[in-house]
């Protein structure tokens, strides 16, 4: 986290090629601006693999906590479970900003 107020929290995260993040869990809806893209497999809360996403570099999307899983604003992005980690399949770095709206 590299910031937080009444309304926000900022997130920064870079995963390298290769590398797999941590397991999280979101319960606030959240926006993603994706800074450096590339190419990420999703995987579940028992460390399932569920689908792989292409992610461009400037690209922004907003996400929706429904119940279990969290919808994307944009068709083609699918929708996963609030648990979920993800991996950078991709040769290049993955870099993005997270913004979670408290409210």
């Amino acid at each position: 986290m590299v910031y937080e107020d009444e309304r926000v929290r900022v997130w920064h995260l870079d995963l390298e090629p290769g590398e797999h993040g941590n397991r999280h869990t979101h319960e606030l809806d959240y926006a993603v601006r994706v800074v450096s893209g590339s190419s990420l497999e999703v995987y579940g809360p028992d460390g399932e693999l569920l689908d792989t996403v292409e992610l461009e570099s400037g690209g922004a999307v907003s996400f929706r906590v429904q119940g279990d899983v969290i919808v994307a604003d944009r068709p083609g992005y699918p929708a996963v479970p609030v648990t979920h980690s993800a991996k950078n399949i991709g040769t290049s770095t993955f870099r993005e900003v997270l913004v979670e709206f408290k409210s």
